[in-house]
């Protein structure tokens, strides 16, 4: 009896094949945008974490607990490169880079802007994030008394590759001095705050020309994965903060979460949609039938193999819809992934927000995993109305009415 019910079902679904087709489509269509929607969003919020994590923060910083607050030369931390040392010789951590950074002018010949200077290792920095991906102009290279600069600072300051800038800073004695440097490179991290301060140098050149020890550091950044770090670093650090990615950032935090509420919005939308249309073919199909459903009830069958045909009816709609929906979504979710989404008219808006002009999306199993629960339930939902329409049938009415 199941296999003809089944039968029954297969055949019925395809009964009005224009409007079935259609409504297999429009699954297809919506479910392939929220798809390629929802890849979006995530690659836009990754994106901005992974540069984050790879030009500033790492996964854990550690900073003298005054330094944050007020950030003077004496408040950076001492005995930096021990830390570093025995960081480095835990498997735990992927690599650790330190960073002296003071705050200053930095001035040409016709403008002068509030930067901060930091001196990094050019090496290490590549070990920790890759920072010549950073590169947008010039080239990563001090050489002698070399400097590069964030790129939005560089607009500011109206500067070109090979520019002279002055930065002028109180050293560690508390005079008033000041570096000379020539533009070689200038890089963006889409870090909205480095990008337009930043002006970066040798770290053992800034060193010297503060006056402060060769160990010293006002930062010390970690990559790990692992989760209980954090915890550890606390706990043999007491005197130091250890801060991860989310406590430096919370407006990270805060992007993830919009980010989850405007694909939750996304993926009600396009579920409505589903329920409907398949709510639409279903009703409209079993009102065509009403005098063959009538004349079922009437020789006997139970209601219960009637309600199995129409929910079976129901799920082959819906999950043709969703077979040719996750086929179009991987397609459109690999062609953003490799070659992204170009939004370079809109560069600056976006650049100004700590996003690329170029997005790149995202893929997760979740998003298909979760729309293929959805669709089920969807279709499932959507028979209700007419199955109720069938139970209240008086099949011998019916029967005299059609006849």
């Amino acid at each position: 009896m199941y296999s003809v019910i089944l039968k029954l079902a297969w055949n019925n679904a395809f009964l009005r094949l224009r409007r079935t087709l259609l409504v297999i489509i429009m699954i297809a269509v919506s479910m392939s945008m929220m798809l390629s929607i929802e890849g979006i969003y995530d690659g836009m919020v990754i994106n901005m974490v992974d540069k984050t994590i790879r030009s500033d923060s790492g996964d854990i910083s550690i900073y003298n607990p005054k330094y944050r607050l007020n950030k003077l030369l004496q408040n950076s931390i001492k005995g930096a490169d021990e830390i570093k040392a025995a960081l480095e010789t835990r498997q735990d951590v992927e690599s650790v880079v330190t960073r002296f950074s003071v705050e200053g002018l930095s001035s040409t010949a016709h403008k002068s802007s509030f930067s901060s200077i930091i001196g990094i290792d050019l090496d290490d920095e590549e070990r920790f994030g890759a920072f010549s991906d950073f590169l947008k102009e010039g080239e990563i290279s001090f050489g002698k008394r070399g400097a590069l600069i964030g790129s939005e600072l560089a607009k500011t300051l109206k500067i070109r590759i090979g520019s002279k800038v002055v930065f002028t800073t109180q050293d560690s004695s508390g005079d008033i001095n000041a570096i000379a440097v020539r533009i070689r490179g200038i890089v963006q991290t889409t870090n909205i705050v480095l990008d337009a301060t930043a002006l970066y140098i040798d770290n053992k050149r800034l060193h010297t020309f503060l006056g402060v020890g060769e160990d010293e550091a006002t930062q010390i950044a970690i990559r790990t994965k692992s989760e209980t770090l954090q915890q550890e670093l606390q706990k043999r650090y007491k005197r130091l903060d250890v801060l991860s990615l989310m406590d430096l950032n919370p407006m990270l935090k805060m992007m993830e979460d919009m980010m989850v509420i405007f694909n939750s919005i996304t993926f009600g939308i396009v579920m409505m949609v589903v329920f409907i249309g398949i709510l639409g073919v279903m009703y409209v199909s079993i009102l065509d039938r009403i005098r063959e459903f009538g004349i079922m009830r009437g020789i006997g069958m139970p209601f219960r193999l009637i309600r199995l045909q129409i929910l079976l009816e129901a799920l082959f709609v819906g999950l043709l819809g969703y077979l040719t929906g996750a086929v179009l979504g991987v397609a459109a979710l690999l062609y953003l992934q490799y070659f992204g989404l170009d939004m370079s008219a809109w560069a600056d808006g976006l650049e100004s927000f700590g996003y690329e002009s170029i997005i790149y999306a995202h893929m997760q199993i979740s998003y298909f995993t979760n729309t293929f629960l959805a669709i089920i339930a969807a279709s499932l939902l959507s028979v209700l109305l007419p199955l109720r329409k069938i139970k209240t049938l008086n099949p011998i009415e019916v029967i005299k009415a059609e006849t």
